[in-house]
């Protein structure tokens, strides 16, 4: 039990109207009674050892990434890593190094063809190798953080850079966690981030930016199975660009990109021949820049569309997009990514949600409402997080999406305190507020930590008939259950290929029936 659990139980225990004195007289009977043996004691000291440690150990590996990956691309090369590991202790320890990666590569099955390493993976890396150095790993891992931090020098100019080019990578972030399942607000910040960088680190550069999502070719499936259709662009360039479709027969590097999966820089596009210009307006002679196609990349390494910019805009001579440029435009397609898939997964979650909540209102019509929450960060330090109203539901099955925010925040809430109770400690909480009576449930992500909640109000009733208090707890049963398999979807792991943006939204359809999927499992267990 942490601090909130604790509270909530005790809370829980003692009901709403119970006495002053008679909550002091329990808290001095818990104190009297409550009892450890030194064996107890010392594991539950153990334990509490044991997260910190691993929780620095997080800490401080992030950092020495960060410090390695200087231009904040967001990946290490592993055989840079590699190199420099070979060198500790004068080369003695190589046999042990070779043993680490073998078990890395098969942990992670992309590493052996794109030999790149993901922060987590970098991690496991570390941890892996100082396993065959030694029984004491957090002693060979303060080992190996020191010998790997002396081994890369930073000037103060670079260090500022990179942080500067992390805060615009965490907006991209951000702005996934707190858009309400809507993809508008991470295309702004992915563009914001580039020309923010352009301008400071670029030379002032003008560029052009678009991204475009893999789709299956439905419409002239002669041209190619697949397609690139352009989603989102820069302000400049949206009369041309947006919602253009390439097909794999015109010309064009994109496609190359794709299918090897390795960014494309073409330094003078005037000298290529194999450019499409969208903007047919611009002269000939005016065709002239740089040009620079990223893959987009999933967590199992999948290619899903591809991140473009250009400097055609920019008249300037000097317009080749740089090294540490390129390397941080790599970041902002991972950045990207990962909000992406975020945004997938929210929008999965609501679609299972929603699927849930029309299984629920003709087998339990007591309850009156249920509104569905999702947690967000807060937006400054005097609010640890939000509550953003999604979906609301009546007793006659009529929905409301939400599309405009509606945001509670736990100072401007009183009424709504069990909500963030229910936050706090992952736990169902019951309440009363103004003669109606709430249950408010989490919805937890694979730590347990709630990411979303269900306010069920039934009413004047303090409680629902048996028939329907068992039908919504095998509804939020399997809810929590079709929730933790569209997060466990996403982890790092599988070969590499590409991946249609039909599949996210065949991944929407199957959200919905994964409920429907776990209900008859659990109707087949019980039969």
């Amino acid at each position: 039990l942490n601090l909130p659990r604790f509270v909530q139980l005790m809370e829980t225990f003692v009901g709403e109207d119970i006495s002053l004195p008679t909550v002091k007289r329990l808290i001095a009977f818990i104190k009297e009674e409550y009892k450890q043996t030194e064996e107890e004691k010392t594991e539950q000291l153990g334990k509490v050892h044991h997260i910190s440690r691993l929780a620095q150990r997080k800490l401080l590996l992030e950092a020495l990434f960060e410090k390695w990956d200087d231009n904040a691309s967001g990946f290490l090369d592993l055989e840079e890593v590699d190199a420099v590991l070979s060198t500790f202790k004068e080369g003695m320890e190589k046999e042990a190094l070779r043993k680490a990666k073998k078990h890395l590569c098969s942990r992670y099955p992309q590493l052996s063809r794109v030999g790149k390493l993901s922060p987590k993976a970098f991690q496991t890396f570390l941890e892996l190798v100082a396993s065959e150095f030694t029984a004491n790993v957090d002693e060979a891992i303060d080992n190996l953080v020191e010998f790997l931090t002396t081994s890369v020098e930073r000037s103060r100019m670079k260090c500022l850079q990179s942080l500067t080019r992390r805060k615009w990578l965490h907006n991209i972030q951000q702005a996934a966690e707190t858009s309400g399942a809507s993809m508008e607000p991470v295309y702004k910040a992915v563009f914001k981030a580039l020309s923010q960088d352009a301008e400071a680190h670029g030379d002032n550069k003008k560029i052009s930016a678009y991204i475009a999502l893999l789709e299956e070719n439905q419409l002239s499936p002669e041209r190619g199975e697949i397609l690139l259709h352009y989603v989102a662009c820069t302000t400049d360039d949206a009369p041309y660009v947006l919602n253009q479709i390439l097909y794999k027969d015109m010309k064009g590097v994109s496609f190359a990109a794709v299918e090897e999966g390795k960014l494309v820089h073409i330094p003078r596009v005037q000298l290529h021949g194999n450019i499409h210009f969208w903007n047919y307006d611009r002269p000939v002679e005016e065709r002239r820049g740089s040009l620079l196609v990223l893959p987009l990349h999933d967590a199992r390494w999948r290619v899903f569309g591809i991140l473009g910019l250009d400097t055609l805009r920019d008249q300037c001579e000097k317009t080749i997009f740089l090294t540490h440029e390129i390397s941080f435009y790599q970041g902002v397609s991972q950045a990207f990514s990962k909000a992406y898939h975020h945004v997938c997964r929210l929008e999965n979650i609501l679609q299972m949600t929603v699927t849930a909540l029309d299984w629920l209102y003709p087998r339990a019509p007591s309850v009156h409402t249920v509104i569905t929450y999702l947690v967000e960060p807060g937006k400054d330090k005097t609010c640890d997080y939000a509550l953003r109203k999604v979906i609301t539901t009546d007793n006659t099955g009529q929905k409301e999406i939400h599309s405009s925010p509606v945001l509670l925040l736990r100072k401007e809430n009183l009424l709504r305190v069990y909500l963030f109770k229910c936050i706090d400690s992952s736990g169902v909480i019951r309440a009363s507020v103004c003669g109606e009576y709430h249950i408010a449930v989490p919805l937890r992500d694979l730590s347990g930590q709630a990411l979303g909640i269900f306010d069920i109000s039934i009413g004047h009733r303090q409680k629902l008939p048996p028939h329907e208090h068992t039908d919504l707890q095998k509804m939020l049963k399997m809810a929590q259950a079709a929730c933790s398999e569209i997060l466990k979807m996403s982890l790092e792991e599988t070969k590499p290929t590409y991946v249609l943006e039909a599949e996210h939204v065949a991944n929407l359809r199957h959200a919905g029936i994964l409920f429907h999927q776990f209900m008859l499992q659990d109707l087949r267990e019980c039969v």
